[in-house]
């Protein structure tokens, strides 16, 4: 076959590669930079079998729009390529947010050998070690799943804007959207199109799938009153506690971990002893000072909000030093963060301190106008800010609120 890749920075190289390795003739082309070989006026003119184009391009650029061979996502390619080379079992999640705790917290149950693939990185079970950095997008499943296929084991892999259905059990871990594709997609659609052909799947609450016999939805199968949580699924019970269930940052995501160790057979209890995740509400001190460390990809306003409720109470002190923004060039988010969501989290926390990270609003623009005077520094990295606002910090607490690939 010959075989038209688009958008190799986003896990479109190693799906090339994948099809090359099997015999195809494969054409890749950057859509975004248009630094391939291969730029789109070539493209246009060649004649193909098959493409094979992310998500969230346009669905109007030219090489979709135009296209005259049959068009298939990242993931549908990725499903190709696996095919009998699947570990067992494989769970996929996906989500806007909940994607890496809810991973974390069901690898932390599973027995044996495995591969855990998240945005914090990808890590070998049960020594916990880490082994690589690479991103959630579908072309990142081929090597995880590869490295679970030679130890022999479980696979659990974090997966941005959809599944490929190759596994076990398929996980969207909430229902938050947003537009995507250049605002023409709305992206909790797109994962829930994604897992139509799931062996099994589980919903967090408020989200609709027509997919019936194969499909647990958490609302019907768990109860927590404070930290204790109860489950119900079939015949099956069980029971755990945890502090953490005490936050909505982590409480969705245990649940579902505790709802798919039920539906792979395994003991749940366990998550009682289940940590914070450093950058997902986790808590540290550095000389003296509390620190909650909220700066992942999908920190939002919500979770800043959480962020700094949890701070107040965990130190007892009202003043509250706000690290935020989005650090610049970071492309592996794919949902920023907003001028006007950073302003409503200011508004709503009314912190003492403000250290804004990444762009700064232009200069006579309403943004501009909307934040400067509630800025007390800037910084373009996470980590200038972290060191700028331990400071500046005396009394109270920081909260690390920064939109970042960790």
């Amino acid at each position: 076959m010959h075989i038209l890749v688009l958008d190799t920075i986003h896990g479109g190289k190693a799906i090339g590669e994948a099809f090359a390795a099997r015999g195809d003739r494969v054409d890749c082309v950057d859509v975004y930079r248009g630094k391939s070989s291969i730029d789109v006026k070539t493209a246009m003119a060649g004649n193909y079998d098959l493409v094979v184009a992310p998500v969230h391009l346009d669905p109007d650029h030219p090489l979709l729009k135009y296209a005259k061979a049959p068009v298939i996502s990242h993931h549908e390619a990725v499903h190709q390529l696996l095919c009998e080379n699947i570990p067992e079992p494989m769970i996929e999640i996906t989500g806007a947010w909940g994607k890496t705790t809810t991973a974390h917290a069901l690898a932390s149950l599973m027995d044996g050998k495995g591969i855990l693939h998240t945005s914090t990185g990808t890590y070998l079970f049960p020594e916990k070690k880490w082994i690589s950095q690479l991103s959630i997008t579908p072309g990142s499943v081929l090597a995880a799943a590869r490295m679970a296929h030679e130890i022999h084991g479980w696979l659990i892999v974090e997966e941005s804007l959809g599944i490929t259905c190759l596994g076990t059990l398929g996980i969207i871990t909430s229902d938050g959207d947003y537009c995507f594709a250049a605002g023409k997609k709305s992206a909790l659609n797109a994962k829930v199109a994604s897992a139509k052909n799931c062996k099994y799947l589980l919903l967090a609450e408020n989200i609709h799938a027509d997919y019936p016999g194969r499909v647990v939805h958490l609302e019907d199968v768990a109860r927590t009153e404070g930290t204790e949580c109860s489950l119900i699924l079939g015949k099956k019970t069980s029971r755990f506690s945890n502090p953490l269930l005490s936050l909505p940052g982590y409480h969705t995501s245990l649940v579902l971990a505790a709802v798919a160790a039920m539906m792979l057979g395994i003991d749940p209890s366990p998550l009682s002893s289940f940590s914070a995740i450093p950058g997902r509400m986790s808590v540290s001190y550095d000389r003296g000072l509390l620190i909650v460390d909220n700066a992942n990809s999908g920190t939002n306003l919500a979770t800043t909000l959480e962020a700094a409720r949890y701070a107040r109470i965990t130190s007892g002190k009202e003043a509250v030093t706000l690290v935020i923004g989005q650090e610049e060039g970071d492309g592996a988010v794919c949902e920023g963060f907003a001028f006007d969501q950073i302003r409503a989290a200011i508004d709503q926390i009314r912190p003492a301190h403000v250290v804004l990270v990444g762009t700064f609003p232009i200069p006579g623009t309403l943004e501009y106008t909307m934040l400067e005077p509630l800025i007390s520094a800037y910084t373009t990295t996470l980590k200038e800010a972290y060191t700028r606002a331990l400071h500046m910090t005396d009394p109270g607490s920081m909260v690390l609120a920064v939109k970042t690939w960790r």
